[in-house]
């Protein structure tokens, strides 16, 4: 993932390719960036259902980038159910992005975000 540059004093925790709920809809697969200070998000392919057609008939190669700073977190919680793994962060402004990591645990990348 080439469309950042890391900050002074930040240091790449992970990166795992997932799917991503981001506040106001939608969903996004792609490559999740994990640093001691942001999230960082490049949604290469819009999975949900209109976003599906529309890879079928313009792909873009990447639907956006997200970057979220840590110092916006106000929660960290981890879902977990027998074929669903989630983890779900929650900003101090209220808004809700959600982290699907299908049936793989969350575990550390929940442990990443949380670290600073």
């Amino acid at each position: 993932m080439a469309k950042y540059d890391l900050q002074p004093n930040e240091v790449e925790l992970g990166t795992w390719t997932l799917n991503f709920l981001p506040h106001g809809g939608g969903r996004f697969t792609g490559p999740l960036t994990v640093t001691n200070q942001r999230i960082l998000f490049d949604a290469k392919f819009d999975t949900s259902i209109s976003g599906a057609l529309k890879e079928l008939i313009v792909y873009k190669g990447s639907w956006g980038f997200i970057a979220i700073p840590k110092d916006k977190i106000k929660t960290v919680d981890v879902q977990s159910s027998l074929l669903k793994k989630k983890v779900v962060v929650t900003l101090a402004n209220g808004d809700v992005h959600t982290l699907d990591y299908g049936m793989l645990s969350v575990q550390k990348i929940a442990d990443a975000i949380k670290q600073r």
